[in-house]
């Protein structure tokens, strides 16, 4: 079991950038499905973006156009980059990391349900200001 660490949040005001990025130390897995998550304050968790280990990405409506996600595979690191940040970004932003089997479709999807406790990192904060 790894668990993935996030560095970057920060605050910003809206209309600014933030690059968030995740490590996954050790990680060898070769088909597995990657994750950006954030929980605003009264919120639920919801998923923000995905990306497999095909390279296919999957983002929320309320991203799209704004923020990219990606990684480096030689180096286990996940980024998402955020662009024209809105007061409605802000929240805790957590990264989670997972494999899937052989015998199941690569879909990973936004769920957060689907996504194992122990895969999440401690979450990083950002703070969008009007």
């Amino acid at each position: 079991q790894v668990q993935p660490v996030e560095s970057g949040g920060g605050s910003v005001q809206a209309g600014g950038s933030l690059r968030l990025s995740c490590t996954a130390s050790g990680w060898t897995y070769s088909r597995y499905c990657m994750g950006w998550f954030r929980q605003a304050p009264g919120k639920e968790r919801e998923g923000v973006a995905s990306i497999d280990s095909a390279g296919k990405t999957d983002y929320a409506d309320s991203v799209k156009g704004r923020f990219a996600i990606s990684q480096d595979n030689a180096k286990n690191t996940l980024f998402l980059q955020m662009n024209s940040l809105k007061p409605e970004d802000t929240g805790v932003y957590y990264c989670a990391a997972k494999p899937v089997s052989r015998w199941l479709p690569l879909q990973c999807g936004r769920d957060v349900g689907k996504w194992p406790s122990g895969s999440w990192g401690q979450g990083t904060q950002v703070t969008v200001s009007s």
